[in-house]
């Protein structure tokens, strides 16, 4: 399978001009072969951009955000993974959509740990994991930013039977160690892939620092960008992905006896 990220500049815009930035991107990733886009961390509304906004532009998973969305995928006949704030009654969620090329909602992933003040202002913290969900041939776990941070998430994933972790995100200066060091970590030590995709420039104090990437169950980088906006590809292989379970064994050796 051949995914595609969009490592996007953190330009102030509405919904609507976000929609149809997506909307290009997608028929060049789908002329470049993708079957999967994904877009970073809230990248419909922008993430830092204060909790009072953010409730304001929040909407249900079945509102125009969504739907938007999904014609955009329809159209292109494409998969979308995208970031997005999700109400639901009194509750705001970090949320990301999960579509498939025919415009059907697979999966609503909430992010499960907020990150400092700009997260705990504006969201909820999802109350559990999101299911792993079937994408074709593939079965996927979401997690969103800070959440691949965290050994537990990503291996609960990988023991449930994910085959490839996507990480919508939005991941500021100086934390260039999670794409360079903690997101190959995660790959290799669950023998599985990890999709990583992040901003770049800046939003409020932030600097977004890009570094998007797809890491193989190896460990090694299949591609990844660099400090600019750019649309990166990466082909997944389920051989490649049988055989390093053949020579990695970190799941296998797990002495669970030790721990809980």
């Amino acid at each position: 399978m051949r995914i595609a990220i969009y490592q996007m500049d953190s330009i102030d815009r509405c919904v609507e001009e976000n929609t149809a930035l997506f909307d290009r991107t997608c028929a060049t990733a789908k002329a470049g072969g993708a079957e999967l886009v994904i877009f970073p961390e809230m990248a419909l509304t922008g993430y830092n951009i204060g909790a009072e906004r953010i409730r304001a532009l929040a909407e249900p998973r079945s509102g125009a955000m969504v739907q938007g969305l999904r014609d955009v995928a329809q159209r292109h006949r494409i998969g979308v993974l995208c970031g997005f704030p999700e109400r639901a009654g009194k509750q705001i969620f970090n949320s990301a959509a999960l579509i498939n090329a025919t415009g059907t909602l697979l999966s609503i992933c909430r992010k499960a740990h907020l990150f400092g003040d700009v997260d705990r202002a504006a969201f909820s913290a999802a109350d559990a994991l999101c299911p792993l969900v079937q994408f074709g041939d593939w079965v996927l776990g979401l997690a969103i930013c800070y959440d691949v941070e965290f050994p537990e998430l990503v291996r609960s994933y990988a023991l449930a039977g994910a085959d490839a972790v996507l990480v919508p995100t939005a991941n500021m200066q100086p934390y260039i160690g999670v794409a360079t060091r903690v997101v190959p970590a995660r790959a290799e030590e669950n023998e599985i892939y990890v999709a990583y995709a992040n901003r770049v420039g800046s939003e409020g104090e932030f600097e977004y620092c890009g570094l998007s990437c797809v890491t193989g169950p190896d460990g090694i980088d299949l591609t990844r960008a660099g400090a600019g906006k750019e649309i990166i590809f990466a082909d997944l292989s389920k051989d490649h992905l049988s055989q390093v379970r053949k020579s990695l064994s970190h799941i296998k050796d797990r002495r669970t006896d030790l721990y809980s």
